[in-house]
């Protein structure tokens, strides 16, 4: 009778997707977006390699974001198979990736169709500034469930200590800045703006940190 041979211990190392994808998009989310007195009769006239770039990258933040998602969730059956706050911070990666896919999907298409892409003048003034007014948040709104997802991360550390206090206290910000926000100043896009942020602290920490999810702890 032959043994099973031996299932080798998952990697550390995942965590790092999230880190990439949480570089990738601030650059792809912050630094490619063109906002300044634009209207109908300036829309068509922007920068294309401005949103081909922000486009681009921010699909790689996707897949980033979609092996986050499973790394995640597979580490987390591992550990606390039927810890419910920990399959959601899964289904938050995963629900960014899918809106994230439309917000960064519309910034590739503005660059198809201003001059010198592809389908250059295919639109006319008011079809531009509509692509120009998706972009406006659209590669913003997706990152809300990124910040879902940082929530159920701080529930983890308070609650059932799979990750560190000071990572829950990281973890919390967010939620709460994206709500203070939101009721206080009806800004739908603040995600976008501390989502990456969050994403890169925090998977470095559980990188570089002792966290029981990571069984360095």
């Amino acid at each position: 009778m032959t043994e099973s041979p031996a299932i080798a211990r998952p990697s550390r190392a995942w965590p790092l997707w999230g880190l990439a994808a949480g570089v990738l998009g601030v650059v792809a989310t912050v630094f490619t977006t063109q906002q300044s007195d634009v209207g109908p009769d300036r829309a068509g006239t922007l920068a294309p390699g401005t949103y081909h770039l922000g486009g681009a990258l921010g699909y790689l933040a996707v897949a980033c974001l979609l092996v986050l998602s499973a790394c995640w969730r597979t580490a987390a059956h591992r550990i606390a198979p039927d810890n419910a706050a920990a399959r959601v911070v899964a289904d938050g990666f995963t629900a960014s990736a899918a809106g994230l896919s439309l917000g960064y999907g519309w910034k590739l298409a503005m660059a198809l169709y201003l001059p010198g892409g592809l389908n250059q003048h295919g639109f006319g003034k008011e079809g531009m500034f509509f692509y120009y007014m998706l972009n406006d948040f659209g590669s913003y709104l997706g990152w809300l469930g990124v910040i879902v997802a940082a929530g159920a991360v701080a529930w983890l550390g308070f609650r059932s200590r799979l990750v560190s206090i000071w990572l829950a206290v990281v973890s919390l910000l967010p939620p709460l800045a994206v709500l203070g926000m939101s009721l206080g100043l009806s800004i739908a896009g603040y995600a976008g703006i501390v989502g990456p942020v969050w994403l890169v602290v925090a998977s470095a920490g559980l990188v570089l940190g002792k966290q029981r999810l990571m069984g360095t702890r």
